[in-house]
């Protein structure tokens, strides 16, 4: 089956607009970049974490930290601060994993590093992803062939 959004063209409207409204709230594009691929790898999207992957290197992200991503935890090439996005995006991602899914401590550190519309961002950022990979993965689109 093709994308559902490619199939009702409202949907990929509004899922790009939800996309591109994650990119105003001042968070570097790069650190988006990471967050879109470190979900795009928990949920088993290889569309995204291909497409992903490629947008960031256009972007300027290099090669090092794209491989990092995985173990971002203990990669010295990350911020502090893109330590935070990724751990967010963790806790974010498999929401029914455990009881409190984001927990104080992840939201804190976060929140030492962003203001509120860049948690915003980075919310709506980590949301849209989400629903990417399930529409992706749900219906098997092939890595690489989107361009």
């Amino acid at each position: 089956m093709k994308n559902p959004a490619m199939i009702i063209p409202d949907a990929m409207t509004a899922v790009q607009a939800l996309a591109a409204a994650s990119e105003q709230g001042g968070v570097p594009p790069r650190t988006l970049g990471l967050v879109h691929l470190r979900a795009s790898q928990i949920n088993g999207c290889s569309f995204c974490a291909d497409s992903g992957s490629r947008h960031a290197k256009a972007l300027g992200e290099t090669e090092e930290r794209l491989f990092c991503v995985a173990a971002w935890r203990e990669a010295p090439c990350l911020t502090g601060a893109e330590r935070a996005a990724l751990a967010l995006a963790e806790a974010m991602t498999p929401l029914s994993d455990r009881a409190d899914p984001v927990p104080d401590e992840i939201w804190d550190e976060a929140a030492r590093h962003y203001d509120e519309r860049g948690l915003a961002a980075l919310i709506l950022m980590i949301a849209t992803t989400n629903a990417y990979n399930r529409l992706n993965v749900t219906t098997r689109q092939v890595a690489g062939a989107w361009g």
